[in-house]
């Protein structure tokens, strides 16, 4: 049976990083944490916290790892790579017909309100949501049936969403997806210290909490740039009968 892989395209300050937790609990599936980054930087020129120890542990030719990460020889039947849809920077995007993909979305006044911890002044392409739109466009022209998971619905219930995804991708739910021990995985990349706190302090999938936070005035534009974008592939997403309780 060939080995099912599975791209996550995500964007900055998501769940993103819980997913790829939640899948390594999973006994059939090996986890890879954002195996393009250094691709990315090298390539953008982007200046992120931990940038030069990123471009120092990693590849940076970004062919090379999805001929050897993302394509390359695995011990398990199933692979869940969690991706940065802006980091395709500049990549052939042929290997996505080789692939499963999801996209992970969330509302971008969330998304800008955490961002601009790491990246005071952030732009439309650190939101990933400009690649995430023409992603979803692309996979849909390959035929591709592409479930695109939504943070907030995700966070509301995530046994219901996590059991219709799998569902999706041909697999059996594994209850074990729901909680995982606190503290950082082998997997994690080398900017976890810099992006990782929360998740390391979790043991499993946050309930959702609205933010009271305001979004900072020169930000307010970006949130309007993207909300069209969130908006069109939010309707595509995986939502949980408003009578199904939180599990």
């Amino acid at each position: 049976m060939p080995t099912l892989r599975i791209n996550l395209w995500s964007g900055p300050r998501n769940v993103s990083t819980a997913i790829m937790y939640s899948f390594a609990q999973r006994t059939d599936t090996r986890v890879v944490d954002e195996p393009l980054y250094g691709h990315y930087l090298a390539t953008s020129g982007a200046v992120h916290p931990g940038r030069d120890e990123v471009l120092a542990a990693m590849d940076t030719d970004g062919e090379r790892v999805v001929r050897e990460v993302i394509l390359g020889e695995t011990d398990r039947p199933v692979v869940l790579v969690k991706q940065m849809a802006h980091h395709l920077l500049g990549l052939d995007w042929g290997f996505l017909a080789q692939t499963a993909n999801v996209l992970l979305v969330r509302d971008p006044a969330d998304v800008v309100r955490s961002l601009r911890h790491q990246i005071p002044e952030p732009r439309l392409q650190d939101t990933g949501m400009e690649v995430q739109s023409r992603l979803s466009r692309h996979l849909q022209e390959l035929g591709q049936d592409v479930p695109v998971l939504d943070a907030r619905e995700l966070l509301r219930d995530p046994g219901y969403v996590l059991e219709q995804l799998c569902r999706r991708l041909g697999l059996e739910f594994d209850p074990a997806m729901l909680a995982w021990p606190a503290g950082a995985r082998p997997e994690d990349g080398v900017w976890a210290p810099h992006w990782y706190h929360n998740i390391h302090r979790s043991t499993g999938f946050q309930p959702y909490r609205e933010k009271s936070e305001p979004v900072p005035a020169e930000l307010e534009p970006l949130v309007d740039e993207c909300r069209p974008l969130y908006d069109e592939l939010l309707k595509g997403a995986i939502r949980p009968p408003a009578t199904t309780p939180s599990r």
